[in-house]
Parts: C-alpha cells; sequence; structure tokens
C-alpha cells in the first residue's frame, strides 16, 4: 500500500511536492508548476501555510518502512 511521505532526495525546499508527486507517479516539476500557479490563482496564505502543515505532518519517506 502506497504511503504520502516527504521526498527529501528530489526535494527542492521541504520536499512536499516531490512527495505528491511521488505518491501520484508523475513528475514533480509538474507538480511545482501547478502549486505556484495555484498560489498565484488562489493567493499565497492557503496554499503556503498548507505546505507547512503538509511538511509537519508527513513522515520522511526514508524513515517509512
Amino acid at each position: 500500500m502506497k504511503q504520502l511521505t516527504l521526498d527529501k532526495q528530489n526535494a527542492k525546499l521541504l520536499g512536499v511536492c516531490a512527495g505528491f508527486a511521488k505518491y501520484f507517479g508523475i513528475d514533480a516539476n509538474i507538480v511545482r508548476i501547478l502549486f505556484v500557479l495555484l498560489v498565484i490563482a488562489t493567493g499565497v496564505f492557503p496554499f503556503v501555510i498548507g505546505y507547512v502543515v503538509a511538511y509537519f505532518l508527513l513522515p520522511d519517506g526514508d524513515s517509512v518502512a
């Protein structure tokens, strides 16, 4: 069973977008571009706060068996 985790090996900042990309099986750059577009379209605070919350809630991919 797949688990959503941080991907520190492919991270550009904290590994959240890379973790989502790994979970959904798509390129991390696509997730990063979508994230930036959503931040621009909806305002900075909702997605930035969500990004930080995800960083603290998601386990590190290296520590999950």
